[in-house]
């Protein structure tokens, strides 16, 4: 506050100055004899010059700021009502002085210091005005002057006074409302600067804006660590020279970049670039966001490892598994038929447990390549709705689905696609034969589609038992199977190729009730 009146001081002494400056010039450039009393005039100034010179010497020094400009207005007053006095009283050109004084002391101070310096002035313009109207003090005055034009003039300049302590008062009690405001939001943008570069130093992940040019603008504590370079030596500089990688102009949205700086090891960084707009939306730059993803990259290569080896262990399990008992039967069988001490009547049923065992193992072992070495997808343009029907006649005609089962096609007309046939053929047996089978008391599978703008929808729904929670959690697990004879390979070579055409998979079930299964394909497969 001291510090904001210091100012304002400075400014009444230095508009003082310039107004004595002026008051001397006009005097000399219009011949100083024009005035009534020149040696009084140059007194005068030459007063306010010496006044001028203390004031500025003791504003430094002073501490009661507030009385020291009161003691500097009040002499203003004297100054000019003595300058209005040695120019002709009534008569003077140098009135409009106490205006120039009341607003000083408005601005300078606060509104009351405004009135009582009009208050002081009015008293004093009108004293001098009675004094020479009084013939007190020795002002002539030219032609005849009437009491009521001396009465008229002091109110004049008495209204003119306290209306213009008025208005600047009002203006300066806005003017500091507005200050105080300023301040307030200048200190609140300040502690937000301050704040924002706290929170972007202490980002873990690596910040860095730039210009529409490519120009860096911010970059933060961790950008140095993860890049290496300091940020001294990238800001105000293309970031493309921190990440050689990084070209401009920048791709947007999340991608990964290869770092390699002289002297550093190889880092994989993660980024993620997007649009500075201001509030207009106008672009104003770009913004990038970034992480070293070396460790975490090679953490995850250690995991698919790792997953890869249980995989193939759990599937070698799986494999001994399934394959020990037809094994087993196969081998029984055989060394019964070896002993040849066997009735003839049970021979041929031997016969017939060993073959079955030897398809059984060729199922599996077909299954498995099928599984394990899915061949390259073949997209043709094909009717899907006809690919249903075929596959679905097919499996009526073989008889699989019993006597009290019935397969009811729910769609209609041609559904063109772009798909791989052979595969998507195997998912719609996979899924019918799991369906009928599941109905080994009878039932209804209800195969319907639905054309939507973004995917292909196609349900399989069978009337069965259900699934249970536990096994819906597992039911795509490779030789997880609830058949007695089954290899557990038919949902899962099911969801593979639907993944392959980068569709999904679903299933539902309410035990008891009905089980669906829904292929959903990406109409980019679509024509």
């Amino acid at each position: 506050m001291a510090y904001a009146l210091i100012g304002r001081l400075k400014a009444l002494i230095g508009f003082r100055a310039l107004f004595v400056s002026l008051l001397l010039g006009s005097a000399f450039f219009s011949r100083i004899e024009f005035f009534p009393n020149p040696r009084a005039l140059s007194l005068f100034i030459i007063s306010l010059y010496l006044l001028t010179i203390c004031y500025a010497l003791l504003l430094q020094k002073v501490r009661r700021l507030y009385l020291f400009a009161y003691i500097q207005l009040i002499l203003d007053v004297i100054a000019e009502i003595a300058l209005i006095y040695i120019t002709g009283g009534i008569e003077s050109w140098f009135s409009f002085t106490l205006i120039l004084t009341v607003i000083s002391s408005s601005t300078v101070l606060n509104r009351r210091a405004g009135y009582v310096i009009a208050s002081m002035g009015s008293i004093l313009y009108g004293t001098l005005l009675d004094l020479q109207f009084y013939r007190v003090l020795p002002l002539d005055y030219q032609g005849v002057m009437q009491e009521k034009q001396f009465i008229y003039n002091i109110f004049i300049h008495t209204v003119s006074l306290f209306v213009t302590a008025y208005l600047t008062g009002y203006l300066a009690i806005r003017i500091e409302k507005t200050e105080e405001r300023l301040e307030e939001k200048d200190i609140h943008l300040r502690e937000l600067e301050l704040f924002n570069v706290k929170v972007i130093e202490s980002l873990p992940s690596g910040l860095f804006t730039t210009d529409l040019e490519g120009n860096v603008l911010i970059y933060n504590r961790a950008a140095e660590k993860i890049i290496g370079a300091s940020h001294e030596a990238v800001i105000g500089h293309k970031i493309t020279l921190a990440i050689p990688s990084l070209t401009f102009p920048f791709r947007i949205g999340r991608h990964e970049e290869t770092l390699q700086l002289p002297g550093q090891e190889k880092k994989i960084i993660g980024i993620n670039v997007s649009v500075l707009k201001d509030s207009a939306e106008n672009e104003t730059g770009y913004i990038g966001v970034f992480q070293d993803l070396t460790k975490l990259m090679e953490l995850e290569e250690e995991m698919k490892n790792r997953e890869k080896w249980a995989v193939i262990g759990e599937l070698s399990a799986s494999i001994a598994h399934e394959i020990r008992n037809p094994l087993a039967s196969l081998r029984g069988s055989i060394e019964m038929l070896k002993e040849g001490k066997i009735p003839e009547r049970h021979r041929e049923k031997l016969m017939e447990i060993a073959l079955s065992e030897m398809q059984h193992l060729n199922s599996i072992v077909t299954d498995f390549l099928t599984y394990s070495r899915p061949r390259p997808l073949e997209l043709q343009e094909v009717d899907l709705h006809g690919l249903l029907r075929d596959t679905l006649s097919l499996l009526e005609n073989t008889g699989q689905e019993g006597p009290h089962i019935r397969i009811r096609k729910a769609f209609d007309g041609p559904l063109p696609v772009r798909i791989d046939p052979i595969s998507i053929r195997q998912v719609f047996w996979n899924l019918g034969t799991n369906a009928v089978e599941a109905m080994d008391k009878g039932g209804i599978l209800t195969v319907s589609t639905e054309d939507f703008p973004d995917r292909i929808s196609i349900v399989f729904s069978d009337t069965g038992p259900g699934i249970s929670h536990d096994e819906l959690s597992r039911i795509f697990f490779p030789f997880y199977t609830t058949k007695e004879r089954g290899t557990g390979l038919g949902l899962s070579i099911a969801y593979r190729i639907v993944e392959e055409h980068k569709g999904r998979l679903e299933v539902e079930s309410t035990a008891g009730i009905e089980t669906t299964f829904e292929i959903i394909l990406p109409k980019t497969y679509a024509t």
